[in-house]
């Protein structure tokens, strides 16, 4: 059986190397490497793809969160509500920009945001709201653009983990994850399901005059070489990164379809056991791209399953160990533990198996059978 990774990515270039290599020796060629033809085509690729009117590539993700707050205009002490349960960009970036995070609990069926906790969370200060679609499932965006309009607040899409993945309405209509909101977020980290061979992101928006001020943002303000019309920032996506996107971009649907495969072998494979709460999807919708494959390990010692299948040489991870509203960084008066009761189940509760486009059947066996192992 060949070695297990949490997310293999020598297979998956492997597949794939003598296009990347030849999409990268062209930028050596042309020594475009800031902005080039690749950056270009990859953007009005993005744009096709998500059916959105501007794609603006940026250096990394994190970059994507505070570039598409400052294009808002979002002022110190303006309050910006997130997740309570996910990784501590989306919070960093709020801190950076001095404003105001609040955090809220998540939902336990999906451990996207949670609805409720976002209407009792509005103030007379709070100006936006930022869902993650989280490891790879998209939020309920029909429900947070209706409060967002409701209230005349902004909504700020972090779609880090699900690109690919689509959100439906109650009209049957769907919309790629990040392109609903004001404006989405992304990151093109190598892990993510749309990934590069170093950072990059990228902002998405539908709104014209908020492109365009963003384009100004990521080249420190200047749209005229020496001309800063705005306050930026230096994030510009490289031509070599592109030029891998430039490539992965059209197998994106077929990588995202392999991550949906192999969870549903691991869902038949732990369904119904009494320890085991599996992530629940519909195999016929594409909501759901499988970023992370994540259990909840309830009645059990999860620790013990974790140092079990690490034993076995199989990798996996507690994304997320520790709430935001525990992190030092992010401590705060105004949280009680008492308003997070599913993050703090959840950080006991949950871990991550191997997920990415080259899981094996035999792979899949090895790990369900060790999980089961240890869980008999």
């Amino acid at each position: 059986m060949k070695k297990i990774q949490m997310v293999d990515l020598k297979s998956q270039y492997d597949k794939i190397a003598a296009v990347v290599n030849a999409s990268i020796q062209e930028v050596l060629d042309t020594n475009t490497y800031i902005n080039g033809p690749q950056v270009h085509q990859f953007q009005k690729s993005l744009e096709e793809y998500l059916d959105v009117k501007h794609v603006i590539p940026c250096a990394n993700g994190t970059d994507a969160l505070q570039i598409a707050m400052m294009g808002l205009d979002l002022k110190p002490g303006d309050e910006v509500i997130t997740a309570d349960f996910t990784f501590a960009a989306t919070v960093e970036v709020i801190a950076l920009l001095q404003l105001t995070p609040v955090l809220v609990d998540v939902d336990m069926h999906n451990m996207n945001i949670s609805i409720e906790g976002i209407k009792k969370a509005i103030t007379p200060k709070t100006r936006a709201i930022v869902p993650v679609h989280l490891f790879g499932r998209t939020a309920n965006m029909e429900a947070i653009m209706a409060i967002a309009a409701a209230h005349n607040l902004y909504v700020i899409e972090d779609n880090a983990q699900a690109i690919g993945g689509n959100c439906k309405f109650s009209n049957g209509t769907k919309k790629k994850a990040g392109t609903i909101g004001h404006v989405g977020a992304t990151s093109f980290f190598p892990s993510k399901n749309l990934g590069c061979y170093g950072d990059g992101g990228a902002i998405f928006t539908n709104d014209d005059a908020l492109a365009h001020k963003l384009r100004g943002i990521v080249n420190h303000g200047m749209y005229e070489r020496y001309h800063h019309d705005v306050v930026g920032v230096n994030s510009r996506l490289d031509s070599i990164q592109a030029a891998v996107l430039n490539v992965k971009l059209p197998l994106l649907d077929q990588y995202n379809n392999a991550r949906r495969s192999a969870a549903v072998k691991y869902n038949a494979a732990f369904l119904g056991h009494s320890n085991i709460i599996v992530p629940f999807f519909d195999e016929n919708e594409d909501d759901y791209v499988f970023h992370q494959y994540t259990l909840r390990i309830i009645d059990a010692d999860r620790n013990g399953l974790m140092q079990h299948l690490l034993d076995k040489g199989i990798p996996c991870a507690i994304y997320y160990p520790i709430p935001l509203h525990s992190q030092k960084a992010y401590a705060d008066a105004r949280y009680k533990e008492e308003d997070f009761p599913v993050t703090n189940q959840l950080v006991k509760e949950v871990i991550s198996l191997p997920m990415h486009t080259e899981l094996d059947d035999e792979q899949i066996k090895f790990i369900t059978e060790s999980v089961l192992e240890f869980l008999k």
